[in-house]
């Protein structure tokens, strides 16, 4: 035998039981969990944000979303999820502030590195808060949203009259903010106008809509409803336009639905704040694929700001195109 066929015959033998381990690495794809709060439209176009960066990024995407919203709904799909044993990071908006720390801490034991969406954990203060685990918090400030609600609200109904929250759960970090940022407006700026009440509907357009058409009828001179997210402000405006009292009752919507933006064009509603899910879901895998590189500067809060929808802006393309779309 030559020396050169020798050579390469010693090669092929040291290379041959390496290949498949450097293929094995290959095929270690990051896997990233994809836990909602709800279906619903805003979820919708975040899930959309999420499988872009997937796509983007070669990286696996597990999503699992409850039909319904709450921490008895979406602690066993995360246990689920956990118990796969494959997922290296999760994406979650909690469904309660406090009750979900427990359930998180356990897939952070499994190894899983947790970024929240949406909603947050604890005060959301992640360096110097009560709850520090999770690597960031991606999503609106909710508070100075719920200050939109109200300036915009208040300019709609002359600066006097009577107002209504229509809420969704509590104990939930987005909708609370809203309603703290809200009340702290009208009582601040202005006196004249008086906050009757605050409602949680659990998630159900349909008992908003009886929640504000009671409101309705026992307050006669309404002047304005605040819907703090998707099915609340669907329900208020139904029940506004229910009444008849669509152009005479201001709505302000939180979420930039095509049901909102109809109500808006009909003057039922007579602002509506847009979040930018898709953002929130798209920076959420780049920060995953970011932290497992060894990235060690993500900022622990990252605000995604809004657009301020009206009828004067609605058609405005730099402005429509932030309104939700789902397939």
């Amino acid at each position: 035998m030559s020396r050169k066929l020798f050579a390469l015959l010693l090669v092929a033998i040291l290379v041959l039981p390496i290949a498949p381990a450097t293929l094995s690495a290959q095929d270690d794809v990051l896997t990233i969990g994809f836990l909602p709060g709800v279906v619903d439209p805003f979820y919708q176009v975040m899930e959309l944000g999420v499988n872009a960066a997937a796509e983007d990024m070669g990286v696996e995407v597990v999503t699992q979303i409850p039909p319904t919203w709450g921490v008895e709904v979406q602690t066993p799909i995360l246990d689920a999820m956990i118990a796969r044993g494959d997922i290296d990071y999760l994406i979650i908006a909690p469904t309660d502030k406090d009750q979900m720390i427990g359930p998180l801490e356990a897939a952070l034991d499994a190894g899983i590195q947790i970024i929240t969406v949406d909603t947050f954990l604890g005060d959301g203060d992640y360096v110097n808060g009560p709850v520090t685990f999770p690597i960031s918090y991606i999503g609106s400030d909710n508070v100075e949203g719920g200050r939109i609600a109200a300036r915009g609200l208040a300019e709609a109904i002359g600066g006097t009259g009577k107002v209504y929250i229509n809420s969704t759960n509590p104990n939930v970090s987005s909708v609370e903010g809203r309603a703290i940022g809200f009340n702290e407006v009208m009582a601040n700026e202005y006196p004249d106008i008086e906050v009757v009440g605050l409602d949680f509907n659990l998630d159900d357009p349909n008992t908003a809509t009886q929640q504000t058409a009671a409101v309705l009828a026992r307050e006669p001179d309404l002047a304005g409803v605040f819907g703090t997210n998707v099915f609340s402000a669907q329900g208020a405006g139904t029940a506004v336009v229910n009444a008849g009292l669509g152009g005479v009752v201001q709505v302000v919507a939180y979420d930039a639905t095509q049901f909102a933006i109809e109500l808006l064009r009909q003057g039922t509603v007579s602002l509506v704040l847009a979040q930018k899910p898709f953002d929130m879901g798209y920076m959420a895998v780049q920060f995953a694929v970011a932290h497992n590189a060894g990235v060690t500067s993500l900022p622990p809060r990252v605000q995604t700001g809004f657009a301020i929808i009206d009828i004067n802006n609605v058609d405005d393309p730099e402005i429509a195109r932030f309104i939700y779309q789902v397939p």
